[in-house]
């Protein structure tokens, strides 16, 4: 079996049903529930400065991330690296009930398990009294582990071509955490976990003003040589960590820089093994892990040798006709007000566990929500709104929607393509029911590619296609993330599984954040009925088309028993060093 088919195995595999889950153990081995902070014994800690929302000489409104004026970049500080690490991967608040603690963190988690680690690879700056070299993030105390010193050439070397006082942030993930409560769906929940921390690494970055972008041409093992995460003497009793992604983040922008390049030059990779290692990976669970074979088949399969020697291109030149058509097109009325800060909406973001059945959106509010989540492929990459810049391929996502209270709209099942291609919309209607309208909603805005397939009270099938679960239905609007599977696939081969994923993830992220800014909450939904999915839309049983994530928002229903804690005690802007 090839590698392709290995990982279209698992899918198929791993699908919930109505009368067949995806395997799991069946039951809670609370005893052996993994601990969802990774640490290395023996590496200096250095903990970053706790901020206040008044710490910032810029504190952005929430709407102007989305600007087509960025915020103004923000020097490479110890207090702006504080601020990155916070708004990405941090911890947001603690919540305790019946004795029990568990902590919230900036990026969001299936099940709170936190399989994704973060890790930050820097050069000797003079305004951070940080030794060059790789650290590992501990959110539990908000520090940076020092993993590996090396020597300035190496690191500048590796770094010289991408602008100055640029630094890499890389992701990982640990299986474990998720298949401990998953079984074999869990490789799927740690690959949109990974999305959604994207999503945090770019927002953060936006509301200082930086950019970051995603290394797509990288293969596994180069990632997992400058995270340290080959060295497997030093996770002997460890559960496994897997390399996934490494971003460039730019937080001064060289205009004498045409393009970017999306890979690192491998020959400096030789020199990894020179240089201070410090730390042992802490073992996460009492017992060895659930052998899952599934789980390391499709690791296997999915694993990314290849490298592709891409770029992209900052600049090019202005096209008046398209920003006056894209004006006109924009043109909703009464814009949200820009007076919330970023800082408020990125710590107040939370998954909702209940909706009220009640409470509905605005039409305007709906739509800015799908204006948010366009990446607008027509565009050079560095030009695309944000986050979308991030990702240098592509939209291979598009959102089945179950629209249940919107005003102004009527409720039934709608389609939105993120890609406004005439040939990509005949695909999808070739490939769906033949009833379906396609219809243009009337008040939508021309530059939303969005489509009534049916009208008529939707919530009782979104509930039941969502593993029957509530929030599903009593939301103002659910949604199913649709792959172009097969297609993305073939063209690119099985590593590209896991980037279906992340783009999901990534529009997730973006519908919590505008959940919080239009005063409601929202949730992803990991249990969905795949086929029956499928089967509503009216493709199954073919693979042309697959739904890989589900979400929800509305009006949330807040639990009175649990009580809220900050996230790590009162701030202080002269922490020391503890290691």
């Amino acid at each position: 079996m090839d590698l392709l088919d290995v990982v279209k195995q698992y899918h198929a595999q791993t699908k919930h049903d109505f009368n067949r889950y995806a395997r799991a153990l069946g039951y809670m081995d609370w005893a052996n529930q993994p601990d969802p902070f990774r640490r290395y014994e023996g590496a200096p800690l250095y903990k970053l400065p706790l901020l206040t929302a008044d710490d910032d000489p810029v504190a952005p409104p929430y709407e102007s991330l989305f600007s087509s004026r960025p915020v103004p970049p923000q020097p490479l500080t110890l207090h702006a690296l504080s601020r990155f690490f916070e708004y990405s991967l941090s911890i947001t608040a603690w919540k305790e009930y019946g004795g029990n603690s568990w902590a919230l963190r900036s990026n969001p988690s299936s099940g709170n398990l936190h399989p994704t680690e973060g890790y930050l690879l820097i050069r000797k700056t003079a305004e951070l009294p940080l030794k060059p070299g790789l650290y590992h993030y501990a959110p539990k105390e908000h520090g940076l582990e020092h993993r590996w010193h090396g020597s300035t050439e190496v690191i500048e070397a590796l770094l010289q071509p991408f602008p100055s006082q640029s630094f890499l942030v890389g992701l990982s993930s640990i299986h474990w955490r998720e298949v401990w409560k998953y079984g074999e769906r869990a490789f799927r929940y740690c690959q949109h976990d990974l999305g959604h921390a994207l999503g945090t690494l770019r927002i953060a970055g936006a509301a200082l003003g930086w950019q970051v972008f995603l290394l797509a041409g990288l293969n596994d093992p180069t990632i997992g040589t400058l995270l340290g995460l080959n060295r497997l003497h030093e996770f002997d009793r460890a559960e496994p960590e897997f390399p996934e992604l490494l971003c460039i983040v730019c937080p001064a922008r060289d205009f004498h820089r045409e393009s970017l390049p999306l890979t690192v030059d491998q020959g400096e990779l030789r020199h990894w093994e020179h240089g201070d290692w410090r730390g042992q990976a802490n073992r996460l669970s009492r017992d060895n892990p659930v052998p899952w074979e599934i789980i390391d088949d499709v690791t296997k399969a999915s694993w990314k040798t290849s490298m592709e020697p891409s770029e992209i291109h900052l600049f090019c030149a202005p096209d008046p006709t398209r920003e006056r058509v894209e004006a006109e097109q924009h043109s909703l009325p009464g814009p949200r007000p820009d007076t919330t800060s970023a800082h408020r909406i990125i710590h107040q973001r939370r998954s909702a566990v209940a909706f009220d059945g009640n409470t509905s959106i605005s039409a305007q509010q709906f739509f800015t929500m799908l204006e948010r989540i366009m990446p607008h492929p027509d565009r050079p990459v560095a030009q695309r709104p944000m986050p979308w810049d991030s990702l240098p391929w592509a939209p291979t996502i598009h959102l089945a929607l179950f629209v249940h209270r919107v005003d102004g709209l009527p409720p039934g099942i709608y389609m939105l393509l993120r890609n406004n291609d005439p040939a990509l919309k005949a695909a999808f209607q070739q490939a769906m029911h033949e009833q379906f309208a396609w219809t243009v909603p009337e008040p939508c805005p021309i530059s939303l590619p969005l489509y009534l397939l049916e009208s008529g009270n939707a919530q009782r099938i979104a509930m039941q296609m969502s593993c029957h679960q509530d929030i599903a239905g009593d939301s103002a609007f659910s949604l199913g993330m649709i792959a172009e599977f097969d297609a993305s696939l073939e063209k690119h081969g099985p590593w590209f599984y896991k980037r279906l994923f992340w783009e999901s993830g990534l529009i997730g992220q973006v519908l919590y954040l505008e959940a919080e800014a239009a005063g409601v909450r929202s949730t992803g939904i990991g249990c969905f009925f795949d086929d029956p999915v499928h089967r509503v839309l009216g493709w199954h049983p073919k693979t042309q088309f697959q739904s890989l994530y589900h979400f929800t928002v509305g009006g949330a229903v807040d639990d009175p028993r649990l009580t809220t804690l900050p996230p790590y005690g009162e701030p202080s802007e002269s922490r020391k060093d503890v290691g």
